[in-house]
This record gives structure tokens, C-alpha cells and sequence, in this order.
């Protein structure tokens, strides 16, 4: 482990400082693109305009004759577009793979000016990480990278999840966590095969009461591995997020989890399909109810301190930070959307 004077020295000889703090941004979707396909890439300049993030993908779902394809696609579509305010991501090729290596040399070459964040997919440990940061460093260097490169893991094995806090912790690159959990299930061995969301047979059943039915309630195969993913995500001032949700016909059930997933602390989710993209984009923006209430304890308590009481509930310092969370979050989604500025009265 890195002595905290070494932790925010720059890992190449010219390559820029580390960011002290994660730059503030609303990534209430990042939206994937597969940029060996040009019908998907005309439609990048409009889709940039209703995203958060849109990012390349050049690891899972693009063929092994097509990862080159998909390498140049990218770096085409990032010289092309004016993201403006909207991040630019990739998502590389694992660590173990053949491409991995060429396509950070190719990419950071070529558009690392313009690339938020490189997104790494099966990280088991904070050594994953480590191989990363060192690599970015020599490229920023030797390329003249002005900004330095995030980095954000993909949570998809188990040896990922037990390391979990160290990953988080790994780095002054760490933009964030997703959990991936389609390659998870088949890392512990689990018995879907769904891409996320829930389970019919994941359940509890009530109590047997006579000859009554006996009520079932379907459980979250998730709820575990997101909090603490979150957990590790808020020990580290880095952001978690859920991942992808695989089937676009059940949007009743995509909206469930992403909500899931926003309540219990993550910041976004993955869209893999334009009709996500308003779900994650009402789901993780706070309800305009709760942005009212609380700007008004926040109001009441200016300070933070002692206890008031709206509308028959008691505020004190603990519902203060909560209340400053929602409205904090709000401010950065009103920033971004003016829509939302408006419905907020921000």
C-alpha cells in the first residue's frame, strides 16, 4: 500500500497530476454504443445530447473479429463528436485478454484528450487497478494527455467482491464501481440465467395458516452485493453503480431494480437500449416531492444543528444530512437538465 505523500504523485514522468477530488458530475446513465457498427455511431451526436455518459464498448457483446473494428470505430466516432458536457467512457477489453493492451495504446493515443474515463471489466483485486493507473500514466505522458484518465471497475467476480474495499481504495483514478452481474452469477455459480433483475424462485413464503394459500414474496438476488459495493463506493468518495438490466421488453422490471439500486446509494446504471434511457434518467434523479421536503428542513435548520418539526415528523441533525444529500444531488441534476431545473424550482 502506497504512503499517503506517494498516493497523489503522478505515475510517469510527465504524465498530469492526479484529480484530489472526482470531478462533480450527473451520471445518471451511461449509455453503451457498439462502435464497430456505423448505423450505431451515426446516432451518436443525437443520443449525446440525452445522455450522461455515452461509452464504446469494445469488451462483452462485440465478436472476436470485430474487437479491431470496434477499437478504430470508437476512436472515429470520440474525433468526431462534440460530447460537450456529456462524458466520454470506453469500456476496454479485460486484462487477460489479447486486445487489452493495444487498446489502451491505441485509444489514449488518439483521443486520450477527450476520454473521461476507461472502464475495466473483471476486476478481481487492487492490483487490476494498479496495472491500469501505471499503464495510463505512461501513455497520458508519452501522448501529452492534459487530464488525467479515470478509471472504473466492473464488479463481476467473486474474488472482486471480497476485495471489493481494496479495489475502491486502489487508486486516485477510481471514478467508480458497477456491479456486472450477469458474469457474476456465473463466477458463484448461480442458478439464472437472467442479465440482472430478479428471480420468481429467489423468494419467502408466509407461514402456513391452516388450508389458506400461503402468500410468496420475491427477493432482491442483488441487495447483498449492492450494498456493499455502495458501502465500499462511499468509504472511498467514489460513486457506485448498477449495471445492466437484459431484458428491454420489461420495463416495469428494469425501472424496479434501478430504483432498487438508487435507494440504496448507487448514483446510475447502465443503459444498453434507448428505452432505458428515461427510465435511469427519472429513477436516479430524486423525486421533485422529496427535493421539495427537503429544502424545506434544510431551510428550517440552516445550520444543521438541533431539531424542528414539518408536518408532524421530527428533523434533526441525521434527517438534515439526509435531506442535504437529495437537494445536493438535485442542484447537479438541475445543472444539467433543464427540465428537471424547472420541475425543482432550482
Amino acid at each position: 500500500m502506497k504512503l499517503p505523500n506517494q498516493f497523489y504523485r503522478p505515475l510517469a514522468i510527465g504524465a498530469p497530476a492526479p484529480f484530489r477530488e472526482p470531478p462533480v458530475k450527473v451520471e445518471r446513465m451511461i449509455h453503451f454504443v457498439p462502435p464497430h457498427l456505423e448505423k450505431f455511431r451515426a446516432k451518436v451526436p443525437d443520443i449525446a445530447k440525452q445522455v450522461d455518459v455515452v461509452l464504446g464498448n469494445l469488451e462483452d457483446a462485440i465478436p472476436a473479429d470485430a474487437k479491431e473494428a470496434a477499437r478504430a470505430g470508437f476512436i472515429e466516432m470520440a474525433k468526431a463528436v462534440d460530447f460537450g458536457s456529456t462524458g466520454l467512457w470506453t469500456r476496454m477489453n479485460s486484462l487477460n485478454s489479447p486486445w487489452a493492451l493495444d487498446d489502451m495504446i491505441e485509444v489514449v493515443g488518439a483521443v486520450g484528450n477527450k476520454l473521461d474515463v476507461v472502464m475495466l471489466p473483471k476486476v478481481e483485486g487492487p492490483w487490476d487497478i494498479a496495472y491500469l493507473d501505471q499503464l495510463l500514466a505512461q501513455l497520458e505522458a508519452k501522448n501529452g494527455v492534459t487530464r488525467p484518465i479515470m478509471i472504473h471497475a466492473i464488479l463481476e467476480t467473486a474474488e472482486g467482491v471480497k476485495n471489493v474495499d481494496a479495489i475502491a481504495a486502489a487508486s486516485p483514478r477510481m471514478h467508480g464501481i458497477s456491479l456486472g452481474p450477469a458474469d457474476l452469477a456465473a463466477s458463484r455459480a448461480m442458478k439464472t440465467t437472467r442479465v440482472g433483475g430478479g428471480h420468481p424462485e429467489y423468494k419467502v413464503i408466509a407461514d402456513a395458516e391452516g388450508e389458506a394459500p400461503r402468500a410468496t414474496f420475491q427477493q432482491d438476488l442483488w441487495h447483498y452485493t449492492i450494498a456493499k459495493m455502495v458501502d465500499a463506493c462511499a468509504s472511498a468518495g467514489i460513486k457506485a453503480f448498477y449495471g445492466p438490466f437484459g431484458d428491454f421488453s420489461d420495463a416495469a422490471a428494469c425501472e424496479s431494480q434501478f430504483r432498487n439500486a438508487f435507494l440504496l446509494g448507487c448514483a446510475g446504471a447502465w443503459s444498453l437500449h434507448p428505452t432505458q434511457i428515461d427510465i435511469a434518467k427519472r429513477v436516479f434523479s430524486p423525486d421533485p416531492k422529496e427535493v421539495a421536503f427537503a429544502k424545506r428542513v434544510l431551510e428550517a435548520m440552516p445550520d444543521g444543528t438541533g431539531a424542528v418539526m414539518i408536518d408532524g415528523r421530527m428533523q434533526d441533525d441525521a434527517t438534515w444530512k439526509q435531506c442535504k444529500v437529495v437537494v445536493d444531488l438535485a442542484k447537479q441534476v438541475a445543472a444539467k437538465d433543464a427540465d428537471f431545473a424547472k420541475i425543482y424550482g432550482l
